[in-house]
């Protein structure tokens, strides 16, 4: 992974933090699942509890890119950043 896509992909976390409007919930579970499958790789950990709908659906989101290379995911993590104004 090269030097270059790392740094942008920690600058588009931070425009992130600064954009002046909150995304829809599908927009923010890709987000949170592009982050994730760029920082850490595949879906770890154990599922959450039935009753956890957040957790669920951001495991879900996470685990359905499952396979995807960390660098892809971190382009396209920083695309949707992009092309939401940050």
């Amino acid at each position: 992974m090269s030097d270059h896509l790392q740094s942008q992909f920690e600058q588009a976390y931070l425009d992130l933090t600064r954009l002046g409007h909150r995304p829809d919930n599908d927009t923010l579970l890709r987000i949170y699942a592009l982050y994730k499958q760029g920082a850490e790789g595949d879906v770890h950990g154990d599922k959450p509890g039935f009753f956890d709908f957040v957790g669920t659906a951001k495991y879900e989101a996470w685990a359905a890119l499952k396979g995807v290379p960390r660098e892809e995911a971190m382009r396209d993590y920083i695309e949707l950043v992009r092309s939401l104004g940050g």
